[in-house]
């Protein structure tokens, strides 16, 4: 078996799994409850904010999830134990997670392996921009002149930014862009400082460092991350592009307060749209956004054009997650389901459509699953799957796979039918819960019975006597006693080598 079948039948593969298709229906909402938001409020602040909590929230949300789904023990399943039957043995077939079910159980745990491939191309790439990023602090740069470093001190202050801001000139940046957190870095195109007026490149520079102010970078690598880890998710691409437009409306606005001049500041950014390359995402530029649409909003802010787009693309979200809960709630065909359980086209593994299933676990196959069977069996939530998993049930027990017939299974059930028939008590027990009843199921007719009347004794006792019992050994003996006379026979304990 491969290292990815392996993975895909662990708990953890089907806890990622889930989560991945619960995030779609939560992510649904979230992106809901942010277009109320959005509808009611213009501030970019207030708009910036609520972005920010709706990604916050899909990443709490994706979290508790998986948490919650997560398995509590080491990675991998217990394999099934079979317990003993007699002169049979159990042979080892391939589990039903490893054959196609068009259900929502089968599919969730390939999804994993997508999603963990999706991820690390995702952080690779923005590796790969943090590493250009750091080129650029160190290559290709160059002091500004001393009077825009003087004068970027001033603005600073103005913004009360208590950190140390250098300012570079770049001839490998095709836009302002800040970098760095901790140590931040103003990196202007290299011409720029001299090719603009004076009062532009303020506008500028004031825009850069109000992202310092609002420490946009953290936030900025912080969203990169969620990005990838949601990357799979439209509504993380419509959020995420929301955070990143109004931030640059806030800095523009940040920019406009100080400056008081909104036309000169529009000029600025139409002079940016000149020098348009492709943008470096781990930075925070200045051309961050459709800068044009930035210019219309400074020139004209009563403008209402575009406000239906958050709309459409909610309207759209919730379609996509009406879709995904529709296919989740809905149950494939029985006779589809069975025929993808390996074995469920024997007529010995068969299921029937009327099965009972607590009577099943409860009282057909009670002395024969063991913990583990029985565990995996109330986990599971819809009756395909349960059908899946009693085919499967019989088909490991079945000495003859590929055959018509289960022996097995069909020996259980006559051992179940002679218990009822033959070991009922007077006070109304079923044979098949009777301690005669447990033997005779477990281990069949005995090889010798030797039956005692009350005659004889203070009480009727019968003694089944065993040549071979898988398990426990040879020439074992149980004693059954029937103190009532009615009988009522209970298993004697302490003598022979079963206690019930």
């Amino acid at each position: 078996m491969s290292f990815l079948e392996t993975f895909v039948q662990s708990p953890w593969a089907g806890a990622i799994g889930w989560t991945l298709l619960h995030s779609l229906w939560q992510g649904a909402i979230v992106s809901a409850a942010l277009l109320m938001v959005l509808l009611a409020a213009r501030s970019p602040r207030i708009r910036y904010a609520a972005a920010c909590l709706g990604l916050l929230g899909m990443l709490t949300a994706f979290s508790v999830t998986f948490f919650e789904l997560a398995p509590a023990g080491r990675l991998g399943t217990a394999a099934f134990k079979a317990p003993s039957f007699r002169a049979w043995t159990v042979p080892a077939v391939p589990s039903a997670a490893n054959a196609w079910n068009p259900s929502l159980a089968a599919t969730a745990p390939w999804l994993a392996p997508i999603w963990i491939a999706g991820l690390l191309i995702f952080y690779i790439r923005y590796a790969v921009g943090l590493l250009s990023l750091q080129r650029l602090r160190h290559r290709g740069v160059c002091s500004a002149p001393s009077q825009w470093q003087n004068r970027l001190e001033s603005l600073g202050t103005q913004l009360r930014i208590s950190r140390p801001v250098l300012l570079l000139e770049s001839c490998l940046a095709d836009a302002p862009m800040v970098t760095g957190h901790m140590r931040p870095l103003i990196l202007m195109p290299i011409g720029l400082l001299t090719g603009l007026p004076a009062a532009q490149v303020e506008s500028i520079l004031l825009h850069e460092l109000a992202h310092i102010r609002r420490h946009d970078f953290l936030v900025n690598a912080l969203q990169n991350l969620v990005d990838g880890l949601l990357f799979y998710h439209p509504a993380i691409w419509w959020i995420s592009h929301l955070i990143r437009t109004e931030r640059e409306k806030c800095c523009d606005d940040a920019v406009v307060e100080i400056s008081g001049d909104a036309h000169e500041y529009a000029n600025a950014l139409a002079a940016l749209e000149q020098n348009r390359w492709s943008a470096h995402e781990p930075a925070v530029a200045a051309k961050g956004g459709s800068l044009m649409k930035r210019i219309r909003r400074l020139l004209y802010p009563n403008d209402p054009s575009g406000a239906w787009s958050p709309v459409l693309v909610t309207a759209l979200l919730l379609t996509t997650a009406a879709i995904t809960l529709s296919a989740w709630q809905t149950d494939p065909p029985r006779s589809h389901i069975l025929k993808s359980c390996p074995g469920a086209n024997n007529a010995g593994t068969v299921v029937s459509q009327t099965v009972n299933y607590a009577q099943w676990l409860n009282e057909d196959v009670a002395y024969i699953i063991d913990d583990g069977e029985r565990a995996a069996f109330k986990n599971l939530t819809t009756n395909d799957e349960r059908d899946c998993f009693i085919a499967q049930f019989w088909l490991r027990r079945d000495p003859t796979p590929g055959t018509p017939e289960n022996e097995f299974k069909n020996e259980h059930y006559r051992r179940i039918a002679y218990a009822n028939k033959h070991f009922a008590t007077a006070s109304g027990s079923p044979g098949w819960q009777t301690d005669r009843g447990h033997i005779y199921i477990l281990y069949g007719p005995p090889d010798e019975i030797d039956s005692h009347p009350k005659e004889s004794h203070p009480y009727a006792v019968e003694l089944w006597k065993y040549r071979y019992l898988e398990g426990i050994g040879t020439n074992s003996t149980i004693t059954f006693v029937d103190k009532t006379g009615k009988g009522d026979y209970h298993a004697a304990p302490g003598t022979g080598s079963y206690t019930p």
